[in-house]
This record gives C-alpha cells, structure tokens and sequence, in this order.
C-alpha cells in the first residue's frame, strides 16, 4: 500500500537551511558548478554544522515521538542538488538522528512542481527565488535567516513555538495595499467598516490551520506547539482580525498588536523558534534574536 501524506503536516526543507553551507554556497556562486560539485564529493565524509532551520526541523519531527502523533510530522529534503553531490546531507542527515528518509534532488530543476506533488504545507529555504515559486503556487514559505549564535540555538526544544505577522502572511495583502497607498486613517476606516468581514486567506493561512488541528489533540498545557500572532496592527484594526481567527476556527495561544512597536523584543520574550513577516525591516530585526524567515508575499491580480 502507497505511503499517504494525507492528514500530515508535510515540511520541505533545503539542505542550506538544513546545515550551514555557507562555504559550498560561495563556491557554487564564485567557481560554478563543477567546482561545486567536485567540492562535495571531496568532503562527502565530513559532517556539516546545523543550519539555521535545523533546531526547528529537529523538534517538528520529535512530534512523532509524542503518543498518538506517530507519523505526523513528515520532513523532505527539496534540494537543487544532484543525487551524485547528496551523500554528504545524506550522511549528516543520519549523524544527527533526524528521522528524515525522503528527498527530492532536483539537479537544478525547479522544485515549485515537486512542493506540489508532495502537497507541501511548508517550504524553508534560504533561497528567494525558490520561495517565491512556492508562494506563487499557494505553498507557504520562508526564506529563512538567524544571526543568532548557533551554539545559542543548541537547547532541545520541549515546545515549539511559532510566530507571525498578519497582514501578507496569515491574511492576504488587501488591507495593508490600503494602509501603503492611502495611509493609516483609510487603513483604520477600512477595518472599522470591515470589522465584521473576515480576511482573505493568506499565504500561511493553510498551515496554521495544521498546526491549529494538532493543537487540538492536546490540553493547552502539553500542545506541543504554541502559536503567536504579532502585528503592527493595533485598536481599532483589532477585531477584525479576531474575528477572522474565529471564523477560521483556528487557535492562536498569543497575540501582540503593538501599533508600531519593535517587534524583536516581543519576539525574544515570547521565545519564537520561527518568526514569519513580509517585511525584511521586521526579520532582519528579528533575526539578531530568533530564527525568522521572509515571506516575499505578492497579490496576485
């Protein structure tokens, strides 16, 4: 009997935000792919360091250890690397205990294709052009940067936590086009009037609605994952997006309308493991205290 994603949060993963691979990167960017190629088969038995999603990938997967959880959480290598050049992730893969047995090697190919067929709930990558090829097929995803310390990252995660923005991220952009082009008075006015309207959905509304469905398997107090929602928005743009939660059905343990306010130091105190935000003023921010990544959200139409 095939092996079925079905009712499974499904994690594509790049091996560059998987481990580090900051030196291989520059030589794939600087000397091509020859030398690139030739560089990993020449190290294919030297271990490589985590990266920046690796503390997070590692704990999605303990969720499999919890009971009634078994299966889960399944992660993917989505990689641009040919399977002659994989062995070293494979190796490190297997180093580190991570129960990862699935990969795509796409040989430089676009991968949007196979994020798809593996019905993909959430793409990390430290690649833009690949995640907007997600975002642009509906698939939630992240570039993903972290300029904390990786020896400040090593502690095993015992809850998940996880942190977005709202607007072009949970929600689609509709309000906030409104606030660039008109200004915060048309913004506030648009809410108000629209307070009873939930929100489109946006790029990362389909998996936090996942996320939200194995909350509910478990007691506030032992749900493996804790959700927050941090935004710029603040009273009166509040109850629309309480509202649009609700219709949703969804749970966020946490919620920050901070009307401008720094959102790193929020960040920091809520101990996020992942940060989700559009705007690169936010995750850089962000960064230098948690692991964040941009979502290059763009409206269609």
């Amino acid at each position: 009997m095939a092996y079925c994603l079905d009712n499974r949060l499904v994690i594509g993963v790049s091996s560059r935000a998987l481990f580090d691979l900051t030196v291989e990167n520059e030589i794939f960017r600087t000397q091509g792919v020859e030398a690139y190629c030739n560089y990993q088969r020449e190290h294919e038995k030297e271990l490589l360091k985590p990266g920046n999603g690796f503390r997070l990938i590692e704990a999605l997967l303990n969720i499999n250890k919890l009971p009634g959880q078994e299966g889960r959480v399944e992660v993917i290598i989505m990689s641009h690397n040919s399977p002659d050049t994989s062995l070293r992730v494979f190796n490190s893969i297997a180093h580190y205990g991570l129960a990862i047995s699935r990969a795509v090697l796409a040989s430089g190919a676009s991968l949007a294709p196979y994020l798809q067929a593996f019905r993909t709930d959430l793409y990390l990558s430290a690649d833009e052009e690949d995640v907007q090829a997600a975002i642009d097929c509906g698939i939630a995803a992240g570039i993903i940067c972290c300029d904390v310390p990786l020896e400040d990252t090593g502690k095993e995660i015992s809850q998940i936590r996880i942190a977005f923005d709202g607007d072009a991220v949970l929600f689609s952009d509709e309000s906030e086009r409104i606030f660039q082009e008109n200004g915060l008075e048309a913004f506030e006015e648009n809410e108000r009037n629209l307070a009873d309207h939930p929100l489109k959905a946006g790029p990362f509304a389909k998996f936090l609605k996942t996320i939200s469905d194995i909350q509910k398997e478990f007691d506030m107090e032992s749900a493996p994952i804790r959700t927050a929602l941090v935004t710029a928005r603040s009273a009166p743009c509040h109850e629309r997006v309480i509202r649009t939660l609700r219709a949703w059905n969804v749970r966020i343990d946490e919620a920050f309308f901070l009307g401008g306010i720094t959102k790193r130091d929020v960040l920091k105190a809520f101990g996020a493991h992942i940060f989700f935000d559009d705007q690169a003023v936010h995750t850089k921010a962000a960064s230098q205290v948690v692991p964040s990544a941009r979502v290059p959200y763009k409206q269609k139409g």
